[in-house]
């Protein structure tokens, strides 16, 4: 159990088990208050400070309202905590916020689209700035290819990973999480979103992790499931996968600031591993992927130049990536960077099917030792043989405004090819919505309501 220390704003309360509380939660004081609560979700309700630790069996279910998130925040021993629609948590702009879901313990913040539930920086607007915060950490009981339960990155002292695959951490739905990934430790930071040995039992749904300062999300193994992903403004990766991940994501959007990429490392799309040293651990580290759009900086005026691959298979990792849409990526588009992974994918153990591809330079490549198995040249023509088409331009493609910082739409337009190909071959998980399209939208923005494009303008 973690030792912090708990801070209490204006009162001072001495509390039973239970305490009865009248406290005005409205923001024009029409709410009367009144109700039971354990002593950490009262101490919560009355000082909008959320700090320390909630554990032992504590079920934390806070009221529609405005939170501060005060430090590390660590959620253990079978605890819960549940934030209602339309709730703004930002962190204390001193003592930088994380929230940390360790194992047995659950998440639920589910919004709505007309209420998102909202994570964000404490700064005002302009001064806000990516890393003002930590984000959100759920460690599950999952399956992961390590031999011991390994430790989270991020400075956080907790571990994850087990043999449940179907763990329940909780719920992530109608989510935005802006402005996370404070550096604990150098060359450390803290994702939007991280996922260690989660289960399949959690649902994942509608979340948007907005300029961050490493990457989006990052899933540690682990089996869970997640649609309706959106990676703006990312600095490193946009969907880094790693230790044995093997669960299903459909319908997901990344789009690229040109003039934000870390400075240190370089930023993609996808970054997947089997592991740091490309073992041959198992389960091996394969996420099986529909119906994404990934948008890069597309040579725009000053792109920065760490601005990287589309998709980054190394280390030995497998995938499989169906009815996709790859555009605007600076170095590369489909790049494989081990001899393992290269293999994989030429015996039909890593699928690359029906995408639509395109990239600033190098749509097919491949290095570290996978142009040994396979050249460029040979990947593009084993990729077009299997449904893929590859394009010159990411006007060819036809959506609508797809690289608009501020308001983008990521439509087809009529005529657009990906408006037609999807492919659901049989055998399918049903977990998969099948389309006829290709990328993250057909004609119906998922988009509409919850999300926001302009994070810097924003004030709370």
């Amino acid at each position: 159990m973690k030792k912090l220390s708990i801070v209490l704003a204006a009162i001072s309360i001495s509390f039973a088990s239970c305490i009865k509380v009248n406290i005005d939660n409205s923001q024009d004081g029409s709410d009367t208050g009144g109700g039971t609560y354990n002593t950490k979700q009262a101490e919560i309700v009355a000082t909008k400070v959320i700090t320390g630790v909630i554990n032992d069996g504590e079920n934390v279910d806070l009221p529609k309202g405005k939170y501060t998130l005060k430090g590390y925040v660590y959620v253990n021993g079978r605890a819960t905590l549940k934030f209602a629609p339309g709730t703004i948590i930002i962190s204390d702009s001193v003592n930088k916020g994380a929230l940390i879901i360790e194992q047995n313990s659950r998440l639920f913040a589910e919004g709505t689209a007309t209420e998102p539930i909202i994570f964000t920086t404490g700064k005002a607007a302009n001064t806000r700035k990516p890393g003002d915060w930590g984000g959100i950490v759920l460690l599950g009981n999952a399956p992961t290819n390590r031999s011991t339960p390994p430790i989270i990155e991020g400075g956080i002292n907790a571990t994850y990973g087990g043999s449940v695959a179907g763990d329940n951490s909780g719920i992530l739905k109608y989510v935005r999480i802006e402005f996370a990934g404070i550096a604990a430790d150098p060359n450390s930071e803290i994702n939007g979103l991280t996922l260690g040995g989660v289960g399949s039992g959690t649902t994942i749904d509608y979340v948007q992790v907005s300029y961050g300062n490493d990457d989006a999300y990052e899933f540690f193994g682990g089996t869970v499931r997640a649609k309706h992903l959106i990676a703006f403004a990312t600095a490193d990766d946009d969907f880094d996968f790693d230790f044995g991940y093997t669960g299903l994501l459909q319908f997901g959007v990344a789009l690229r600031d040109p003039l934000f990429v870390d400075g240190g490392d370089a930023g993609n799309g996808i970054e997947s591993d089997n592991d740091g040293s490309g073992s041959t651990a198992t389960p091996y580290t394969r996420p099986v992927i529909s119906n994404f759009t990934w948008c890069g900086p597309n040579n725009a005026s000053g792109t920065l130049s760490n601005h990287n691959y589309n998709m980054r298979w190394r280390r030995a990792t497998r995938f499989e990536l169906r009815n996709s849409i790859l555009s605007g990526y600076m170095k590369g588009g489909f790049s494989m960077e081990s001899a393992e992974t290269a293999q994989a994918y030429k015996d039909g153990n890593a699928i690359f099917m029906d995408n639509l591809v395109h990239a600033v330079a190098s749509a097919y490549r491949t290095s570290g030792g996978a142009e040994t198995v396979m050249t460029g040249a040979e990947v593009k023509t084993k990729a077009e043989s299997e449904g893929n088409a590859t394009y010159s331009s990411a006007d060819a493609i036809g959506l609508t405004n797809p690289f608009a910082l501020t308001a983008p739409n990521f439509l087809p337009k009529a005529g657009s090819p990906a408006l037609s190909g999807g492919n659901f071959p049989g055998g399918t998980n049903t977990f998969f919505t099948t389309t006829t399209y290709r990328g993250a939208f057909g004609t119906e923005n998922w988009m509409n309501g919850w999300t926001s494009f302009t994070p810097f303008s924003n004030a709370y």
